[in-house]
């Protein structure tokens, strides 16, 4: 089981940067793309971290796993950054799924655009989290982190944007490490089907409200 988030604080470069924390009950099988604890494995638990627009390490697997330590949290996890301030995480769930979105789409881009967009200083990054309470195979938990992504291109085209997402999102899908396996993640299958709906409202209306980056907040 995966805990609902905890909201807290780090001090760093003079600021109170807000970060969210996830906790597991136990052991999860996780598949994601975010910079720690990325691939597919056994993890504990999960950070979704704010940073400044100005954030220029580049470092950030090792930046997680600090900020990770200064929580307490042991063993493997996932990390993830954003300049959105999590604080403002959409939390939805179906039939038992449940997804948490933090959503930034100031440099929406189309995935199979012919030339990389133009840098910008806006704040432009989905990061999504979800639970499934059933086991998921390896070639499911693949394919659940597949249907997120579609959810989330989804409602980012619903909300008006000609875009399939932005250059820095992020899915991590976790579950029981233990259990029958499923097979399938697919938007029509058993799991797979309320995880779509769970991920594409969470984006939906996370996106269709303004966001101003943390660190802009900051500012003025």
């Amino acid at each position: 089981m995966l805990s609902d988030p905890t909201l807290t604080t780090r001090a760093e470069d003079g600021w109170d940067i807000p970060l969210l924390v996830w906790r597991a009950e136990g052991p999860l099988r996780a598949a994601g793309s975010g910079p720690l604890g990325g691939g597919i494995g056994v993890r504990n638990w999960v950070v979704n971290a704010t940073v400044p627009m100005s954030y220029h390490r580049d470092d950030p697997a090792a930046h997680l796993a600090g900020l990770a330590d200064g929580l307490g949290l042991a063993g493997p996890g996932v990390g993830l950054l954003t300049g959105v301030d999590v604080a403002e995480v959409v939390a939805r769930a179906d039939t038992g799924v449940r997804a948490w979105a933090t959503v930034g789409l100031g440099t929406p881009i189309w995935a199979a655009a012919p030339a990389p967009a133009a840098p910008a200083q806006r704040v432009g990054t989905v990061n999504i989290v979800v639970y499934v309470p059933a086991a998921l195979g390896d070639a499911a938990l693949v394919n659940a982190v597949a249907t997120a992504t579609e959810a989330k291109a989804q409602a980012i085209w619903e909300l008006g944007l000609p875009a399939t997402g932005t250059p820095t999102d992020a899915v991590t899908v976790l579950c029981p490490a233990d259990g029958p396996a499923e097979p399938y993640g697919g938007p029509r299958s058993t799991w797979g089907a309320p995880l779509a709906r769970a991920v594409h409202a969470a984006v939906r209306d996370g996106g269709s409200v303004p966001c101003v980056p943390w660190s802009d907040r900051q500012a003025g």
